[in-house]
């Protein structure tokens, strides 16, 4: 399912504003489904699924509960779109065929063929609507994705006036649900409004509109989110690079008043990006950088400090006894001998003299 989530959703207008009731999760199975078509496809074709992937998508935790599938599929056989033309009322089924492979794992559907004209051969003769199918499977209200494509139908024109009576029969609202306009508005305008600027790429704000004292139609004011998320992600830069800065400053305060060497923004870096890869050490780097450049007094760096403390950092072993003798120069601690550097080139390559 995840490989589907930037297949684009593509419908006919005329089946968007269909009237129809579904679960949250058999709209968003048809939405997968309708994801899978090729833009060349001269058919609706039998699409595969995995059991276990379906599983997850109509929220059974229970995994032994495979026969929770068949029944969803049932489900949606049985029900019907209802469309409407001057002089015809037309039902049809969403899917023609449903095979369920039993030890397989495997479920096979097709969309019923009179669907054909409102997945394919779609053009401005036959106007259609697009999305991207990620904006639709997060969504949680039953009637958060149906006012999403209502809406995206809109987009670029900015703005839809919708009758609440023609939104209730979309949406198959029972005469004895939401009788009251103020429970309406809450549990089908105003949880779409809440859902839509934080998982798709639309939102929108909303005007009543009255009839007398009563409230009979709402204008939908329709805001593209891609403006925001831009701002959003652009925030997001910042406050890591200022977070970076933070860490490299950070670093640099740790090595001046230890060691008392000044290092750059880039030697800080790779310091504390060594630190937080150390297998045992890394989840406090700050400590470890501060432990090396305490340890870094007691040893010979003539060869280098920065080359020292970058190949230090990244292998340091904490030690218990350090075992240094005459006719023995190496670094040793643990009864380890840290990784033999051509410490000058190493040098080189860490202030960037030598790009060779």
């Amino acid at each position: 399912m995840k490989d589907l989530e930037n297949n684009l959703v593509v419908q006919a207008n005329s089946l968007i504003e269909a009237s129809y009731k579904l679960k949250t999760s058999q709209q968003k199975f048809l939405r997968i489904m309708a994801s899978m078509i090729k833009k060349d496809d001269e058919d609706l074709k039998m699409y595969e699924f995995k059991i276990s992937d379906l599983l997850k998508l109509f929220e059974v935790k229970d995994r032994s509960k495979y026969v929770e599938i068949p029944k969803q599929t049932r489900e949606l056989m049985g029900n019907v779109l209802t469309f409407k033309t001057d002089k015809k009322i037309i039902q049809v089924p969403f899917l023609n065929y449903c095979e369920y492979e039993i030890g397989v794992g495997m479920l096979r559907v097709q969309f019923h063929p009179f669907l054909k004209p409102f997945y394919l051969y779609l053009s401005k003769e036959n106007p259609y609507t697009k999305y991207e199918l990620k904006n639709i499977l997060p969504l949680k209200s039953v009637y958060s994705i149906r006012i999403y494509e209502l809406l995206k139908q809109y987009e670029k024109i900015s703005n839809r006036t919708i009758d609440i009576d023609e939104l209730k029969k979309l949406f198959q609202i029972k005469p004895t649900e939401y009788t009251r306009y103020n429970d309406f508005k809450r549990f089908v305008i105003i949880q779409a409004q809440k859902e839509l600027p934080l998982k798709t790429d639309i939102s929108f704000d909303f005007e009543e509109i009255k009839t007398g004292r009563k409230v009979t139609s709402i204008k939908f004011n329709i805001t593209s989110n891609i403006a925001r998320n831009q701002i959003a992600a652009t925030s997001a830069k910042i406050e890591e690079d200022l977070q970076e800065l933070d860490t490299i400053k950070k670093v640099q305060e740790i090595i001046k008043n230890i060691t008392e060497n000044e290092i750059n923004d880039k030697i800080a870096k790779i310091f504390y990006n060594k630190a937080i890869k150390h297998k045992e050490h890394g989840n406090n780097p700050f400590e470890l950088i501060i432990e090396v450049a305490k340890y870094s007094k007691t040893q010979n760096k003539e060869k280098g400090f920065v080359a020292w403390f970058s190949g230090t950092v990244e292998h340091y072993i904490r030690p218990f006894k350090q075992n240094r003798t005459e006719n023995n120069s190496s670094d040793t601690f643990n009864n380890y001998e840290q990784r033999t550097y051509d410490y000058d080139d190493l040098e080189k390559k860490l202030l960037g003299w030598d790009n060779n």
